[in-house]
């Protein structure tokens, strides 16, 4: 889908009768889909005048989609986008937010971890005339302490590398105004890491505090090598500090081996030929190949997501969409 044109410098729309847009994607999740519309529902029609609630099927492997199409057969407001394959939920919460139509979206999980009934919160935010408001969790008391100890590593690594930090103890679950979105879909980059662009592309933003529930249903499919690569595309995303540090720990190694060089040359001449130690040069070949190993590495990672970029595929594909006006 094409961006449409929009002014960002134009005025909000009448809030009182807002529509609103809920962008939910899905993988395997059948589950929890009849608790997660029993919870959803009743809070949207009390807040919004109008609403949509769009399930995008991320080429789940269970039976999402025909029960998606049963609850969209007793509700019509709920519109299902059928994505040709998995592609991940980046992508798939960016095909939510281009077809998204409301004067206001947002986005949320299906497994209930965020509740719904936060949307109220969100909405008297935005009225107060905020274009985005997320939650932010209270604690992480529920996460292992690994997990605790890694979401806490990587924030303060993010927030220091990177020149525009996100809020920590965040995720997905926010609303953001229709300009907000437009901006969004207007950025073209295939490696989507959305917390980063959620805060790179500005605007009036505030949280609100909350606290995460349990999962209704059904069990997480992130596991923590997902989790190290969702990591190093953010930070590769929106800082080059990696590429740089490494030019210094280039230039530090070159100094040191100049003067150990110079130190060899200046003993030889005061001392003599003195034949070195077979250790101590696999030490000194050993942590220079490392150190070269390791820096290549890190081009890898950059040039890896360029040669994404440079290919431009489309971020998704759409398979068929199920109220939208296009294959139904």
């Amino acid at each position: 889908m094409q961006p449409r044109p929009y002014d960002i410098a134009q005025d909000r729309p009448n809030q009182e009768a807002a529509a609103i847009s809920v962008v939910v994607p899905m993988y395997n999740e059948v589950s929890v889909l009849d608790t997660f519309f029993a919870r959803v529902e009743p809070v949207l029609e009390a807040v919004a005048d109008s609403y949509e609630i769009l399930c995008v099927n991320d080429g789940s492997r269970d039976g999402t989609l025909p029960a998606l199409l049963n609850h969209r057969a007793r509700n019509p407001r709920i519109k299902v986008i059928d994505l040709a394959r998995n592609f991940g939920k980046e992508q798939a919460l960016t095909a939510g937010l281009d077809a998204a139509i409301g004067d206001a979206v947002i986005p949320m999980d299906a497994d209930l971890q965020d509740p719904p009934e936060l949307i109220a919160d969100f909405i008297g935010k935005w009225r107060e005339g905020f274009d985005v408001v997320y939650g932010v969790r209270r604690s992480r008391d529920s996460d292992s302490p690994v997990k605790r100890a890694t979401a806490r590593l990587f924030y303060r690594l993010f927030n220091r590398l990177t020149a525009l930090p996100i809020p920590e103890n965040t995720g997905d679950f926010r609303l953001m105004d229709r300009r907000v979105v437009e901006a969004l879909r207007n950025l073209p980059e295939r490696n989507r890491f959305m917390k980063g662009l959620f805060s790179w592309v500005g605007f009036r933003q505030t949280g609100v505090d909350y606290d995460r529930e349990a999962r209704a249903a059904g069990s997480s499919t992130w596991n923590y090598w997902r989790l190290w690569n969702f990591a190093l595309d953010g930070i590769t995303g929106f800082s080059t500090v990696p590429l740089r540090l490494w030019s210094y720990a280039g230039a530090v190694v070159a100094l040191a081996a100049f003067v150990y060089a110079a130190f060899l040359i200046i003993r030889t001449l005061v001392l003599g030929v003195d034949v070195p130690g077979y250790a101590s040069l696999m030490v000194v070949i050993l942590f220079l190949g490392g150190v070269q190993l390791i820096s290549l590495g890190v081009i890898g990672e950059y040039l890896g997501r360029l040669y994404h970029e440079a290919k431009q595929r489309p971020t998704y594909l759409v398979g068929r969409t199920y109220g939208l006006g296009e294959d139904d």
